[in-house]
């Protein structure tokens, strides 16, 4: 199984202009020629506008100046198009705390 890192783009219009591509076009009014294989559908998580799921190394290229935030991502299963579940592993470093002489607690000694 291939994985794909996509990001959520939200976008004023995303038109179908032959069978293999898209026109995107972002409110800034910054458009691209976008491949179909590469938008991994909707994102139904956005409700003010519409948003879609784009391949990152497309969107990461230097000759696409389309207006996008790197902020959400997913990963998608490559041959069939099935959003993969999305894991953070985030490693806790415990505080360097000096021994004490005496681990007796007053309140609780009779």
């Amino acid at each position: 199984m291939s994985k794909i890192k996509c990001y959520s783009v939200r976008l004023e219009s995303l038109t179908s202009i032959s069978g293999k591509c898209y026109k995107a076009t972002a409110f800034d009014g910054s458009t691209a020629f976008i491949p179909k294989s590469q938008v991994y559908g909707q994102d139904y998580d956005v409700q003010k506008s519409d948003a879609y799921w784009i391949a990152s190394w497309f969107l990461e290229k230097d000759d696409v100046k389309l207006q996008c935030s790197f902020k959400k991502e997913a990963w998608f299963d490559k041959e069939t198009g099935n959003r993969l579940p999305t894991y953070t592993i985030e490693k806790h470093v415990p505080d360097q705390k000096t021994p004490v002489e005496n681990n007796v607690i007053p309140e609780l000694k009779k």
